[in-house]
Formats: C-alpha cells, sequence, structure tokens
C-alpha cells in the first residue's frame, strides 16, 4: 500500500512486479522510508491487535492515554467479579521496588484486606439489591401477548427463563457497581489493543522511558509480540531515535514538576466545575458561520463570520434551533460546526468513575498521579447494608500505607490507592462531543458515578449557554435504581429473536 504512493504502476501490478518474487521487498521498503525518508505515516498502513493480559490498572491506563491511532476492549469491574484467586492470591500487582521494600508486608496486607472485604460482600450485596427491588415488582415481556407484564404473570416457559436471567444479570451487575470501589489500583485486569504501527511505536516509547519496572517489562513484552507482525513498524521505540525521545518525554516530565511547586493550593472534591468556557454570542457566531462554511460558493471564513455577526440573536438562535430539531436520536451527532466552541472541565471524582470517561479521546484530558488525598465516596448501599465500617476500615488502612510510602515511591504508591478515592483530572472538549459524551454517559444503564458526573456537566453547559444547550436533546437527567434491567431486557430479545 505506501508503494502504490511512489509509483504510477496499479496495486496489482506492484505486487506482481516487486513483491511476488521478493519476500524481503516489504520489510526492505518499509526500513527506507521510515528510517532513511522519515516518513512516519506508513506505519499507520500496519494495523495489529495484541490482548494484554495480567496488567495493573495504573498500568493499563498508561496504555489507554494513547488517544489516536489505538482502540481498547478492557475487562469490565461492572460484569466480572475480582473474587477469584490464583495459587491461593488475590490478582492483584505486586511490584518488585515495593516488595523488595520494608513496606512489602503492610502493601499486600492493604491489597489483601480490600480483596477480602470485597469477595465476601458480592453475595450479600447481590441480596440486598434483590430484596430492595424483588423481581415480583418488576415487568417483563409476555411473548403470547407481546406486552409487559409482571412476572408472576408469566406463563410460557421460556418467558419465565428469560426474565430470571435479566434480572439476575442486572442485579449482580449493580452489586459489583456499588463494591467496585474497594478494589486497589494494582488490581489485575485484561486489555484487547488494536492500532496502527505508528500509534504502537509512541506507545512503546513511553512505556520504555516508564519509572515503572511493570511499564518497562510490558514494553518488552508487547515489542516481543509485535516484532512478529509489524517489526519494521516498532523498531524504532527502543533504538537510538527511541531513546532520545524517552529523554525528551523525562524531560518533559521534570520541567512539569518544576513548574507545578509553583502552586501551592489543594482542590477538595468530589467536584465538577466549568472552569472555561466563552461567551454564549461569541460561539453562536462561529458556529453558525461554521455551519453556512461549506455550503458557501467561494466566501472566506473571515467573510461569513462578519456577516453572521451582523445578524439579529433571533435569527441565529432560530438556526441553532434547526440543527437540533433535526437529531432524532443521540447517534445523529450534530454537524462539525459544533466543534467551533470549547468548554473545560475541572473534575474531581473516583478513580472507578475517571476509568470510565478516560475512554473518550476526542477531547484533551490531563490527569495527576492517584492519591489519597481528595477523600472517597462512600456508596448509600454500603451503609445500608451494614458493611460501612469494614469499608472505611479499607479506605483508611490503604491511606495510611499510600502516606507512608509516597515520599519514597511517588510512582509506585499509586498501586494501593482504592477506585473509591477521588481523583483530580481536567477535560477539555468541544459542544459536538461534549454533546456525545452527555448523552451517552447520562443513559439509564449507566453507571451512577460518571452519570452524575455527566448530567453536571450538562447543568453546568445549560447555565453557561442556554441556548446552545438545547442541542443536547438526549441527556438523561432521572436518576434509577436498577440502571442495567432495561438494557438488559433488551439485549435478551435481541438475543430469542436470533434463535
Amino acid at each position: 500500500m505506501s508503494r502504490y504512493s511512489r509509483t504510477d504502476k496499479s496495486m496489482r501490478r506492484i505486487f506482481l512486479d516487486e513483491f511476488l518474487i521478493n519476500k524481503n521487498r516489504g520489510e526492505e521498503f518499509y526500513n527506507k522510508v521510515l528510517v532513511e525518508y522519515g516518513d512516519d505515516s506508513v506505519a499507520e498502513l500496519g494495523i495489529a491487535q495484541i490482548a494484554i493480559e495480567g496488567i495493573s490498572n495504573i498500568a493499563v491506563k498508561k496504555i489507554e492515554d494513547r488517544r489516536i491511532g489505538m482502540s481498547y476492549l478492557e475487562k469490565s469491574s461492572r460484569y466480572v467479579a475480582w473474587d477469584k484467586k490464583t495459587n491461593g492470591e488475590y490478582k492483584f500487582y505486586r511490584d518488585p521496588t515495593i516488595m523488595s521494600s520494608k513496606f512489602a508486608d503492610r502493601y499486600a496486607e492493604s491489597c489483601n484486606l480490600d480483596f477480602d472485604v470485597y469477595s465476601k460482600n458480592i453475595q450479600p450485596m447481590i441480596n440486598y439489591v434483590r430484596e430492595k427491588e424483588p423481581i415480583a415488582n418488576l415487568k417483563f415481556k409476555d411473548s403470547a401477548s407481546g406486552k409487559e407484564v409482571s412476572f408472576a404473570n408469566l406463563k410460557n416457559e421460556s418467558d419465565i427463563k428469560s426474565a430470571t436471567f435479566i434480572y439476575n444479570a442486572s442485579t449482580k451487575a449493580k452489586a459489583l457497581d456499588i463494591l467496585r470501589g474497594l478494589l486497589p489500583a494494582s488490581t489485575l485486569t485484561n486489555v484487547g489493543v488494536t492500532g496502527n504501527g505508528r500509534a504502537f511505536e509512541y506507545l512503546l516509547t513511553i512505556l520504555f522511558g516508564s519509572s515503572l519496572e511493570e511499564e518497562q517489562m510490558l514494553a518488552k513484552k508487547i515489542k516481543h509480540e509485535l516484532d512478529t507482525t509489524i517489526k519494521s513498524f516498532v523498531r524504532r521505540s527502543d533504538d537510538k531515535y527511541g531513546i532520545i525521545m524517552q529523554e525528551y518525554l523525562k524531560k518533559l516530565q521534570k520541567t512539569g514538576l518544576v513548574l507545578a511547586k509553583k502552586v501551592h493550593a489543594k482542590a477538595v472534591g468530589p467536584r465538577v466545575h466549568l472552569a472555561e468556557s466563552e461567551s454564549e454570542s461569541g460561539a453562536i457566531n462561529k458556529i453558525v458561520s461554521a455551519a453556512m462554511y461549506e455550503q458557501s460558493r467561494g466566501s472566506s471564513y473571515q467573510d461569513i463570520l462578519s456577516a453572521v455577526k451582523k445578524m439579529s440573536s433571533l435569527e441565529k438562535i432560530k438556526i441553532i434551533n434547526t440543527f437540533a430539531k433535526l437529531r432524532q436520536n443521540r447517534r445523529q451527532r450534530l454537524p462539525r460546526a459544533f466543534e467551533m466552541t470549547q468548554y473545560t472541565f475541572d473534575i474531581i471524582g473516583n478513580f472507578g468513575m475517571f476509568r470510565d470517561l478516560h475512554r473518550h479521546r476526542v477531547l484533551t484530558l490531563e490527569r495527576q498521579l492517584l492519591t489519597a488525598d481528595h477523600g472517597y465516596v462512600i456508596p448509600k448501599e454500603i451503609a445500608e447494608t451494614g458493611m460501612e465500617k469494614e469499608y472505611k476500615e479499607c479506605m483508611s488502612f490503604s491511606k495510611q500505607v499510600f502516606d507512608s510510602m509516597r515520599a519514597k515511591h511517588p510512582e509506585q504508591s499509586q498501586y494501593v490507592v482504592n477506585f473509591a478515592y477521588n481523583y483530580p483530572f481536567f477535560m477539555r472538549l468541544n459542544l459536538r462531543e461534549a454533546a456525545h459524551l452527555i448523552e451517552l454517559r447520562t443513559i439509564p444503564q449507566g453507571h451512577i458515578d460518571y452519570r452524575q458526573v455527566a448530567q453536571k456537566m450538562f447543568l453546568a453547559i445549560k447555565k453557561t449557554h442556554p441556548n446552545l444547550s438545547k442541542t443536547i436533546k438526549f441527556a438523561d437527567l432521572n436518576t434509577y435504581d436498577l440502571e442495567r434491567f432495561e438494557s438488559e431486557k433488551r439485549i435478551e430479545e435481541k438475543r430469542k429473536n436470533q434463535k
């Protein structure tokens, strides 16, 4: 494919003349283009899929920080319980630096306590959820009438079986959602990654330059696997060019650390604050101008903007409302014109919630090291089931261990911090992406933590840009007790129809 751009031959002719007779031709050509010409874009033509298993939630977030050229599928804390042991040990990362230090015993004790409390409360929490929302109170589809009826009125055996499956799946998901805050960031997870060669090379460069041994070892293992398929594309991740890039990235980090010392204020959480936006009139002018530009014939953006500024406010708002009315569901995204205005949100929310929002990539997200400095969340169900005392004991012990480690091991100390601890990050995104994020993350089946954050983001935009916020038509501000229930019903209906 990349040779195609440097010759007037057809694709078929290139293959027959150059590649069919020389099996090494591809690697020879890529080495010339990448190393001699420095044309990095051809590395985007090589695609690989890799399964990365048994890594911590610190390492997986480092991997998923790479926004362009990669797609990820990570093990869920909602559908999979983390109570299983391997060789008698819970699945959490035992960092060599920690385990060879004086902190080893207390680190292991803290993580084991988290998993003990998490594991022993899974079934009691499922029982509690089912007592609070009994199956008898819910309605399911009756295949004979096509109507929703109570569980007791289902007669068909298949309907009863489906209803039971839906109920069990949604109540288990709810229970695991409640308990996930107990899990430490050292919890081992799996992630599947699909990416192009250029993106993988940059990822490897980042990991090779990490101060965490886990991430350095990951880089070696990932490169070993990629060398079997797209070796030419990732060659520079650890050669002399890669080492230069690694040193540059380390200098960037050190520079940021020096600058950060100039500010001593400590933010408190949780919070969702719209820290930066422009006036609505200015935003509307730019959006309307951009909307007109595509279908204009020869007019510059500046000319259109000047004309738009002379239009009445009512006329411009009418144009915005027209675009809003065209949307019939959340998958019908706003046009690119709505990328012309930006919002910066300052967020402090629990690390478990951050893991979900972190998956959005058409935005700028900056985050800090995970700490125990900003308090933690306690789901109301924790108190209602009588496990608040041991929940708090887990949080308290984690913080003690973290505080004892952080001065000597600031990055390694992240491993002991629980998902429930609040975590600061900011997101800068345009209105088009804000609409996508808010509408997706407020759907009924979403986790309550990120639903609340997305709802607050919407309300902040509505307050600042009341007219533009009308384009975010499908934000759901309601609350739900059994979030996964309706979604599980739809999934089961699709299963039935496929049989």
